[in-house]
C-alpha cells in the first residue's frame, strides 16, 4: 500500500483574543490583506505568502500564556490544512504509527466551516489537528444553539 501525498498543506494558528475587532484591525495591517471570515466571535485569514490559515477565536476572558493547565492561554491550538479526507486519514496513520494517541472528528461543524480533522497533543499540551474544510461559511448561529465557535480540541470534541 502506497502512502497519500499531501499536495497543498497550509500551516494553521488559532488565537484566543480579548477584544476581536482590535485584533483584527492589528492583523489586517500586519498581513496586509482583509479577513476572509468575520462573525461575531471569530475572524479568518487566509494567507497566500507565507501559507497559511490564521484564525482568531473571541475569548474575553482569556490571559496570558498560561502558567499552570487551569488558565486560559493565548495559543488555541496548531494544525495543518490539507486538501482531502484521505490526507488527514494519512496523517492520522502516519501518527498512530509513530506512537502519536489520536482523536477523529468527522464531518464536524466547527469554525463556520464543515470538516473531517483529527488531533494530537504535544507533551506540553498544545493541541495539532490536521483538517480539511468540506463546506465552509456556514452561518452563524443564534448564540442559544451554540456554546462556542473557538474551533478549540475541547469545543468540537465529540466525547
Amino acid at each position: 500500500m502506497s502512502e497519500v501525498q499531501t499536495v497543498a498543506a497550509k500551516a494553521h494558528i488559532a488565537l484566543h483574543v480579548r477584544d476581536l475587532a482590535r485584533s483584527i484591525d492589528f492583523y489586517r495591517k500586519l498581513f496586509a490583506v482583509q479577513p476572509v471570515k468575520v462573525r461575531r466571535d471569530y475572524a479568518k485569514f487566509d494567507l497566500a505568502q507565507p501559507a497559511l490559515n490564521f484564525t482568531l477565536n473571541e475569548s474575553p476572558a482569556h490571559g496570558s500564556p498560561a502558567s499552570s493547565s487551569s488558565e486560559p492561554r493565548s495559543l488555541s491550538h496548531l494544525g495543518i490544512q490539507v486538501a482531502s479526507t484521505n490526507e488527514v486519514l494519512a496523517m492520522r496513520d502516519r501518527w498512530k504509527r509513530a506512537g502519536l494517541d489520536t482523536r477523529d472528528e468527522m464531518k464536524i461543524e466547527c469554525c463556520y466551516a464543515s470538516q473531517d480533522k483529527t488531533w494530537a497533543r504535544d507533551p506540553d499540551g498544545n493541541e495539532w489537528e490536521v483538517f480539511v474544510i468540506l463546506e465552509d461559511h456556514l452561518p452563524e448561529k443564534p448564540v442559544e444553539a451554540e456554546a462556542s465557535a473557538c474551533c478549540a480540541p475541547e469545543c468540537c470534541a465529540s466525547d
